[in-house]
């Protein structure tokens, strides 16, 4: 196993505990106009970016199982919903190569939703009573701009914290090659 990904794995396991410790401890008590952040999605989804879709999903999978112990619930629902939330965020990363600023942005709120929407979908399904109606889409539009308000800050903090231990990108290497006085495939005659 090389350095690098053996200091990917320590850095990842911890970001995992000090999220689920600061959700579970912090951010779930503030609680501003009935609806709350959430930075479990946020936090999968922008290690899905960075990483990639494998490592995403794994991440999601042991995030979602520490919340559900952590919280105290049906074991495997928020796992199920954060292992989708982090393959899909890599696997943008791996199909697109997204570089825009605001696409953190978006993948955060696309995120959010999906993990409010997930969690009520399988409450229900699991028999467990939601309160539908106005008082669950209230909740869910004011966690998703809760959410949008940070999930940009949030990446830049995962992104700094792994940036260094992540081995180097191959599409780096080739796009730099242009750049240092290699001949451009446009300017052949």
């Amino acid at each position: 196993m090389n350095l690098n990904y053996r200091t990917l794995s320590w850095r990842l396991a911890l970001i995992c505990v000090v999220t689920v410790v600061s959700q579970v401890a912090a951010v779930s008590q503030v609680e501003i106009l009935g609806a709350n952040a959430d930075l479990v999605p946020l936090v999968a989804a922008s290690v899905g970016l960075i990483v990639g879709a494998l490592p995403g999903a794994i991440f999601g999978f042991a995030i979602g199982m520490l919340l559900d112990f952590a919280l105290v619930e049906t074991v495997g629902v928020a796992s199920l919903i954060l292992l989708a939330i982090g393959y899909a965020s890599g696997r943008l990363r791996e199909l697109r190569d997204p570089q825009g600023a605001i696409v953190p942005l978006i993948v955060g709120v696309a995120a959010t939703a999906a993990a409010q929407i997930g969690f009520s979908l399988l409450t229900v399904l699991l028999g467990q009573t939601v309160p539908l109606g106005l008082s669950l889409l209230w909740e869910l539009l004011g966690t998703v701009a809760f959410n949008a308000a940070i999930a940009i800050p949030v990446y830049l903090v995962i992104r700094r914290c792994l940036l260094d231990a992540l081995p180097e990108d191959p599409r780096r290497r080739r796009r730099r090659a242009y750049t240092t006085g290699g001949l451009s495939p446009l300017s052949r005659s």
